[in-house]
């Protein structure tokens, strides 16, 4: 039997990190305590408040691709550097890896539907969000808070996904716009007190 999708290869015993994530009392070579410890774990993580973006590139054939993420940081001001991760198990995978150039656009407030929307299975994502051609032909989200237009630096194994290094070739901003959070598994706004 396969671990669930979000949970780690193994957590055996001997591991630390797994004894940390193990919940107490549940033996550690069970298949329960694994997916527990995994979505305990992630819950943790969830603590973390993120912004919210949608990843987007063209497959080589020329579409239009793209998926909502928010593992998303900067990683060097000189030279301009951003990273990202996405599952090893995401369709979407071997066009991203394939792309020359992708956009991070960080979704503004008001756009929760459209992370909802690349987030989704459908497959015409693109369908009624307005979009513009950034470098290399890359589709630019309309009315994001940010976007950063980047060459493809390099890709990293880890764990369960992938991570990928991007070169920042052109960025905006829009300063009057509030961004779109996500913590504890659900969307927020900045003054959010509920």
């Amino acid at each position: 039997m396969r671990p669930p999708l979000d949970a780690p290869e193994s957590l055996d015993s001997g591991d630390p990190v797994a004894a940390l994530l193990r919940p107490e009392g549940i033996p550690d070579s069970s298949q329960a305590s694994r997916a527990m410890a995994c979505r305990a774990f992630r819950d943790a993580l969830g603590a973390f408040a993120t912004g919210v973006t949608v990843l987007t590139a063209l497959t080589p054939d020329g579409q239009p691709v793209g998926v909502t993420i928010s593992s998303f940081n900067s990683v060097s001001l000189q030279p301009p550097l951003i990273l990202w991760s996405l599952a090893c198990d995401s369709p979407r995978l071997e066009a991203f890896r394939r792309a020359r150039h992708y956009a991070v656009n960080v979704l503004a407030a008001d756009q929760e539907w459209i992370s909802d929307r690349f987030a989704s299975r459908d497959p015409d994502r693109f369908s009624g969000v307005r979009t513009v051609a950034g470098l290399g032909g890359v589709p630019v989200l309309d009315g994001c808070l940010a976007c950063f237009e980047c060459s493809s630096e390099a890709h990293y194994p880890g764990g369960d996904h992938i991570i990928f290094v991007g070169r920042v070739d052109r960025f905006s901003r829009h300063e009057q716009v509030e961004p779109l959070i996500f913590h504890d598994g659900r969307y927020r706004v900045l003054g959010d007190t509920s």
